[in-house]
């Protein structure tokens, strides 16, 4: 089975201006990105709009495509660079997570293994409270058989009656695809859910593409904000792990 690592890298993100070029503690955050994929053992690309972007994961001899500006979603990007490099499985690994982990993507790639056909992700219990209710740490719930249900910016589930120690789930932004289900789902119009929400995955959930979620345990910073990045310094100083 080919497997191949795709970090799709844009460099106008409206809350982060060039933020796959944004320093963290040393390195910049792509660099960072790209050498947690590389511990997997897979093939590592960026899949990029950007010139700059490409010289600069060039210039750390790291490999990178460069693709088309007017994609949606970074599975749309993952897309074009199907058409580039052949590969069995591909893996999408968000350009605004520094700190994933070998262990986690190898999580997501497991279902493959059986012959599985669609997508998986993974989520992680909500520990911050503040987390719940903020629009930039998107919540997912799934069914007894690790197949979600739905993800939204907004609280899921909603707790009417104000039980006691509900769980909530942060949707962690790593997806593995089959081949045939990459194609399949960028060739399908955004949908009426992902663009009122503003999240790709939405797209295939409403296209009836089954999307497996599994567990882990991830305390590590998403970069969307100034904010965020502030956070993920905090991150790297008070963490004794080698980042």
């Amino acid at each position: 089975m080919n497997i191949v690592i795709v970090i799709p890298a844009r460099i106008a993100s409206t809350r982060l201006p060039q933020k796959p070029l944004k320093m963290l503690c040393g390195k910049t955050i792509i660099n960072r990105v790209y050498e947690k994929a590389l511990e997997t053992g897979f093939d590592v690309v960026v899949a990029t709009d950007s010139k700059l972007i490409l010289e600069h994961v060039e210039s750390f001899n790291g490999k990178a495509i460069l693709t088309r500006d007017d994609h949606n979603s970074g599975t749309d990007r993952i897309a074009e660079v199907c058409e580039k490099i052949k590969a069995d499985i591909y893996i999408n690994v968000q350009g605004d997570e520094p700190f994933i982990r070998k262990d986690m993507i190898l999580k997501a790639v497991e279902p493959f293994k059986t012959g599985f056909k669609g997508v998986s992700t993974l989520k992680t219990k909500i520990v911050y409270k503040e987390d719940i209710n903020n629009p930039n740490t998107v919540k997912v719930v799934s069914d007894y058989n690790n197949n979600a249900l739905y993800f939204s910016r907004s609280p899921i589930p909603y707790n009417r009656d104000n039980v006691e120690n509900v769980n909530y789930y942060k949707h962690i932004g790593l997806y593995v695809y089959d081949k045939d289900t990459l194609k399949n789902i960028t060739s399908i119009d955004e949908s009426e859910l992902e663009s009122i929400e503003k999240l790709e995955q939405l797209r295939a959930m409403q296209n009836n593409i089954k999307i497996k979620v599994f567990e882990v345990v991830y305390d590590g910073v998403e970069i969307n904000t100034p904010e965020d990045l502030k956070k993920a310094e905090e991150y790297i100083k008070t963490v004794s792990i080698n980042l």
